[in-house]
């Protein structure tokens, strides 16, 4: 670890979920930010190895900042075999980056909808949360739901709530360079 490098004071714990859009836009923003102050990111991506999506090309030129998927492609409506060792790996992997105090902010991306989907358990992930080294900052988002444990434990919590969409609206799919 680089103890020349600025770091915070103290690290907390974010949440974002709800079925409103901008969750993890809000996680990436807040990466952004923190790059931009000399610190380091590192983003996990639960279910999402997608490598189509915007934000993974725009990551990879941000210095500081990394990003690791795990996932199927497409998006499930069941898991398989497949997504549960994916979800194995991909929390082995956070608490391995998490562990190694090397990063300022950790990112869990989609871990809520891991969860609730039962591809990973919520008792882990409050380890990780109660765990933590004291200057990591973690940020978890999620689906429409978060386990009330993790928003019990975390520091700050914010649900993104739809009021008007234009997929409902007026039909307008997830579009290219906006939602992916």
């Amino acid at each position: 670890m680089d103890t020349t490098r600025k770091r915070l004071k103290k690290g907390l714990v974010q949440v974002y979920f709800g079925r409103g859009k901008g969750k993890t836009t809000a996680a990436i923003g807040q990466g952004v930010r923190a790059t931009g102050h000399g610190f380091k990111v590192y983003m996990i991506q639960f279910m999402k190895g997608n490598y189509k999506y915007g934000e993974i090309e725009a990551i990879k030129s941000i210095h500081n900042f990394d990003l690791k998927q795990f996932g199927s492609p497409e998006l499930i409506a069941e898991p398989g075999e497949y997504d549960l060792e994916e979800g194995k790996k991909a929390l082995d992997y956070a608490k391995e980056i998490i562990m190694s105090d090397e990063y300022d902010i950790v990112i869990l991306d989609e871990v809520g909808v891991a969860t609730s989907m039962d591809v990973i358990s919520v008792e882990p992930v409050l380890e990780l949360i109660k765990n933590k080294p004291d200057k990591v900052e973690l940020i978890l988002t999620g689906g429409p739901k978060m386990h009330p444990k993790i928003k019990e434990a975390a520091d700050l919590v914010t649900e993104m709530r739809m009021i008007k969409h234009y997929y409902s609206s007026k039909g307008i799919s997830a579009r290219y360079g906006i939602e992916y």
